[in-house]
C-alpha cells in the first residue's frame, strides 16, 4: 500500500515546538547547526544495517530505508538551496516533490549500504557548509515556489527539523 502523501505546510516548526518530535526552533544556535546535521544523518545510519531495514512497521510507515533515503534527499535538496541563498540574491527554489522522489526513486528498493554512504556523504557536505555561513549572511532571504520566505537562518532550522524529526519517527 502507498503512503498518504504529507500535503501539510510544515513552515510552523520555524516558530513553535513540534510536539510529535520536541523540536523546539527557539533553542536553536547557529553555530549548532552543522553538528547536529551530522548527529541526525549518523542516527539514521545506524538503522540501515540489519534484516529488518526494509520492512514497513505498518502500511502507513516508511521503512528505515526509505527515511534514510529521505534524509539523504533532504540534505541533498537543502544543501542546494542553501547554496542558492548564499550566492544568488532573494532566489525562488525549484518545487520538491518529496513523496514523488520516494516513488520515483524507488526509496524502497535502493541498496541500503549505498543510501548509508550516500547519506554520510550528503549530511557532511551540508553539514559543512552550514558551518561555513558567516553571521552577517544569515538573514539573506529566499523563497519556494509556493511563497514561502526563507532567511539563510530559518532554511537551517527547518532542515534541521526535518532531519531530527525522521530520526524521532525511525526511532518510534
Amino acid at each position: 500500500m502507498p503512503i498518504e502523501p504529507d500535503t501539510k505546510d510544515w513552515t510552523w516548526v520555524l516558530r513553535e515546538p513540534c510536539p510529535e518530535c520536541g523540536f523546539d526552533p527557539s533553542l536553536v544556535e547557529p553555530h549548532e547547526v552543522g553538528g547536529r546535521i551530522r548527529a541526525a544523518a549518523a542516527a539514521i545510519h545506524a538503522r540501515l544495517h540489519g534484516e529488518r531495514v526494509a520492512e514497513r512497521p505498518d502500511d502507513a510507515t516508511w521503512s528505515p530505508l526509505e527515511y534514510g533515503a529521505h534524509v539523504r534527499d533532504v540534505c541533498r535538496v537543502m544543501h542546494a538551496r542553501l547554496d542558492q541563498l548564499l550566492t544568488e540574491d532573494d532566489p525562488e527554489f525549484a518545487n520538491w516533490d518529496q513523496d514523488a522522489a520516494a516513488v520515483e526513486g524507488g526509496y524502497a528498493s535502493q541498496d541500503p549500504e549505498r543510501v548509508a554512504v550516500e547519506l554520510d556523504l550528503a549530511a557532511a557536505a551540508f553539514a559543512e557548509e552550514a558551518e561555513a555561513v558567516p553571521t552577517d549572511a544569515l538573514q539573506r532571504p529566499g523563497r519556494r515556489s509556493n511563497g514561502s520566505v526563507f532567511t539563510v537562518e530559518t532554511l537551517l532550522v527547518y532542515a534541521l527539523h526535518d532531519l531530527e524529526h525522521h530520526v524521532h519517527d525511525v526511532g518510534r
